[in-house]
């Protein structure tokens, strides 16, 4: 049985934030850098991450999200619980998940870990990954170095857009306000002269969904567009003002430039769950 423990509707939010658009990542940054996907690279394995909930959306007692490596190709089930994975991190409940992606006291709220000491060498490479990945979500300023930049730019393009989807989903009230009554519209990140660092949200009549690198299928209603990785870390860690930006010619709007605040807005929502801010709100 789950620990017990009140779980809130910003838990929910959050963990739905994590598990579909955050967990993901980890491929992500095992594709991106050579470092960490060479590390897999012949091995064949299940891992997972799971929190115990036995609310709407479980599956036997869990929510989770698992990758399938299959000679070292990852493939990933976001949302789905595997049954018996070889290796798992286990919480003992939504709260305690949540606070731990978050970067809000991961000391205090450690895993239960299934499997490690049979495949310690796979768990002791996945968790360098994750550590990689942990460490440029959860910084408090952008990395120095241009590589460090691209990638955490990437990790934010493609978890934002997401998100938003992921919570329009699940009826956010803030999102649902802006998305029921949208005519078919597609929304794009951009950050000029790199063709994998861009996302887009598309939105019709209360449904969305969200894709990684160029929208191809028409132009898009709204793009932003950032001139380098440096600038659209600025507005994605809230750390410049989006006005004074595209006033500057630090950030381009293409399209309905009176929109660009609405999907500012959007982004900041799931910043609000991915940051654990909700947390001191509830507290």
């Amino acid at each position: 049985m789950a620990e017990e423990v009140k779980i809130t509707q910003g838990d929910l939010y959050a963990s739905r934030i994590f598990f579909y658009a955050a967990v993901p990542l980890l491929k992500v940054v095992c594709e991106s850098e050579a470092k960490f996907g060479d590390k897999f690279k012949g091995r064949n394995f299940v891992f997972q991450i799971s929190a115990l909930y036995d609310g709407e959306g479980s599956e036997n007692g869990k929510m989770g999200t698992h990758f399938v490596v299959e000679d070292g190709v990852w493939t990933t089930q976001a949302g789905k619980v595997h049954e018996n994975p070889d290796v798992e991190l286990c919480f003992s409940n939504l709260r305690k998940f949540n606070v731990f992606f978050a970067g809000k006291g991961m000391v205090s709220v450690l895993p239960k870990m299934k499997g490690v000491f049979k495949n310690f060498g796979i768990f002791k490479d996945i968790l360098t990954a994750l550590l990689r990945m942990a460490g440029l979500m959860q910084a408090k300023d952008k990395p120095e170095k241009l590589e460090d930049q691209i990638m955490l730019c990437k990790l934010y393009l493609y978890l934002l857009p997401n998100g938003i989807s992921q919570l329009n989903k699940m009826g956010h009230p803030d999102i649902k306000a802006v998305t029921e009554n949208s005519p078919d519209r597609t929304y794009a990140l951009i950050i000029e002269d790199y063709p994998e660092l861009q996302s887009w949200l598309r939105m019709k009549m209360g449904k969305s969904m969200s894709g990684r690198g160029e929208y191809k299928r028409c132009k898009p209603f709204l793009a932003m567009k950032f001139k380098n990785p440096s600038l659209a870390l600025d507005i994605m860690m809230s750390k410049a003002d989006m006005v004074a930006y595209i006033r500057e010619e630090k950030l381009f709007v293409d399209g309905a430039p009176e929109f660009a605040g609405v999907v500012g807005g959007l982004l900041f929502k799931v910043a609000y769950y991915a940051l654990g801010e909700y947390l001191a709100a509830e507290a």
